[in-house]
């Protein structure tokens, strides 16, 4: 289908997203720094130097507003701004405050994410997210970032996928090695509250630093699509896993809908793609409706009236051209989203870089290529496509 008549409203957020722990490098006081040494881990390589983002951020800001895009959403590393409890670094928070003045300096607009999956280990040694006083020190983490979103930052983002941290835990509790061939384990309870809380408790000190700014969190959307009969089973699959991070967005000024691929539920539970599916380098299924079928389900439970931004969508393969036709195929779901009325303020695409993708650089999300010794960076010509869209803010015509 073509929607050229559909022109992406005055003011829609045109970019793409990065994580500072897959692309900054030498995070050394992240929990996941210490997991990827651990041989007990089994990750199969370290982040190391990652993009080497922690130096070149100015290279690959220049880079993405030179390509036509207006917004780059990127993380601030709680590990660097506090790496021992209770001491905060003022270089580091001086450091994000100068990526904020750059990227509005370079016409981007930046999305400040406080948290992306990875804690300072003194954090994880004292229980993570299920500790006592751990909503306390993640407020007080959130408040000390306040000199880095004060003034420019439009959007900000407290925790991203929570509940993914919350399928992480759960998937650790039950001592799972790596997850099923289809769906998700079961969400650790506990951690589900814990972040809640701790988000809940961000929003209001997030408000405090800018009321302008507009603050939200991110989930990760599974697309559940339910085989005939299958309808109660898989509502009760998709709400500890999902629903529930949704409806404790209500009151937020925005939500964040992130997506990939679909998981199918028959009468037993997920069922894994065909054999004959085309995949992903991550094995998931090659699937560009799935962002479409995301922002309607978040805006059933949410609301239709909620601001829902596209903070994460995207493929990961070695082939540009399906990488391009992927973005064709979600452009237009998110086209017919806004057509029939659901309240899309914004597409970022994961990812800005090839980067580390959580134990490994072999997935490439990117945009823009990174190589791996001296850091050069090459923007793909998905980069050029993608980022002359939010030049015109319309689909070409005869996009399908």
């Amino acid at each position: 289908m073509t929607h050229t008549s559909t022109r992406f409203p005055e003011g829609f957020l045109w970019g793409a997203s990065t994580a500072a722990h897959q692309i900054e490098g030498n995070n050394v006081n992240s929990d996941w720094w210490r997991k990827e040494h651990d041989p007990a881990a089994k990750i199969s390589e370290p982040s190391l130097d990652a993009c080497d983002s922690y130096h070149r951020w100015e290279q690959d800001m220049d880079l993405l507003a030179e390509l036509g895009f207006t917004d780059y959403r990127f993380s601030v590393e709680w590990a660097r701004i506090e790496p021992v409890r209770g001491t905060f670094s003022r270089a580091e928070i001086a450091h994000y405050r100068r990526m904020v003045d750059g990227a509005r300096a370079r016409g981007l607009r930046p999305m400040v994410t406080l948290h992306h999956f990875t804690v300072p280990q003194w954090f994880e040694d004292l229980g993570g997210w299920t500790a006592d006083g751990a909503t306390e020190l993640f407020a007080r983490y959130v408040a000390e970032c306040a000199p880095i979103i004060a003034d420019g930052v439009r959007h900000v983002c407290t925790i991203n996928e929570p509940n993914m941290i919350a399928v992480m835990a759960g998937a650790a509790k039950a001592g799972d090695q790596g997850f099923p061939p289809a769906g998700l384990p079961t969400p650790d309870e506990e951690t589900t509250r814990a972040v809640i809380a701790a988000h809940r408790a961000a929003v209001p000190l997030v408000r405090a630093a800018n009321p302008d700014t507009q603050v939200g969190w991110t989930i990760a959307n599974q697309v559940y699509q339910a085989l005939p009969g299958a309808e109660e089973v898989t509502a009760a699959y998709r709400y500890p896993r999902e629903d529930v991070f949704i409806e404790a967005a209500r009151g937020d000024d925005w939500i964040g809908v992130q997506s990939y691929t679909r998981t199918k539920i028959g009468p037993d539970g997920p069922i894994p793609a065909p054999d004959d599916a085309e995949r992903t380098q991550t094995r998931w299924e090659y699937y560009p409706a799935a962002v479409g079928h995301a922002l309607r389900h978040t805006a059933e439970v949410a609301g239709r009236d909620m601001p829902l931004i596209v903070t994460e969508n995207g493929i990961a393969t070695a082939d540009d051209t399906r990488r391009v036709a992927y973005y064709v195929g979600a452009l237009n779901e998110v086209a017919a989203a806004i057509e029939d009325g659901l309240n899309v303020h914004g597409y970022l695409a994961w990812s800005a870089l090839d980067n580390y993708e959580w134990g490994s650089f072999t997935p490439t999300f990117g945009l823009i290529a990174v190589d791996p010794v001296t850091f050069e960076r090459t923007a793909k010509p998905s980069a050029a496509w993608l980022g002359a869209l939010g030049r015109v803010r319309r689909l070409p015509r005869g996009t399908a």
